[in-house]
């Protein structure tokens, strides 16, 4: 889920806590910039920061104005904040996914190419979240843990579908990238590594 950093805007944040459960992203508060500094967790990287005071101190820790939301046209009615913040979100999103680098290559979730080295392969939905789902564990992952975590199915049915589109993908990378080694197998499962 996206979050939103709400800095030094008390009231902003009481409204927006208010109608929280209706909203779709979460609203994290801070007093000051120093206090967002001493407590932002850095593994969060899909998120908005307001902010009712000076900027310089977020620009100058690497809060772009890509992640970054300002109000030039104030006073703003509720439904026309939410608007805003749900479009710069939504933007925020999809520069995100137009670069992911996994192992060398480049992936756009958004055109759902893979890239390297000038060359472009068109991927399937389901290849880019076999990959997405192997890269991110960075552990083996076996045949009954991507049924269930990629396909959702259970455990006790057929293993073929999975071992098919990983042969396919596998192949598939070889072929065109002349890389054997992107997804690996082991004993105990699949990985990237």
């Amino acid at each position: 889920m996206q979050s939103v950093f709400i800095i030094n805007f008390n009231s902003l944040y009481e409204i927006l806590d208010e109608i929280k459960d209706n909203l779709s992203f979460k609203i994290i508060k801070f007093e000051n910039e120093e206090d967002f500094q001493k407590n932002l967790d850095l593994d969060i990287v899909d998120y908005l920061v307001i902010s009712k005071t000076n900027h310089k101190l977020l620009q100058n820790n690497n809060i772009t104005n890509q992640n970054l939301l300002e109000f030039n046209d104030l006073p703003l009615s509720l439904k026309k904040l939410l608007e805003v913040i749900n479009i710069k979100l939504i933007k925020l999103k999809f520069n995100q996914q137009s670069k992911t680098i996994i192992k060398g290559y480049e992936l756009n979730l958004n055109s759902k190419f893979f890239s390297k080295d000038g060359l472009k392969l068109k991927l399937t939905e389901k290849e880019i979240e076999i990959i997405l789902y192997l890269n991110n564990k960075k552990i083996q992952r076996n045949v009954a843990d991507l049924q269930k975590n990629i396909w959702g199915y259970s455990a006790n049915m057929e293993t073929h579908t999975v071992e098919t589109h990983i042969y396919r993908l596998r192949k598939k990378i070889s072929d065109f990238f002349k890389d054997e080694k992107f997804i690996l197998s082991h004993k105990n499962g699949y990985f990237i590594d």
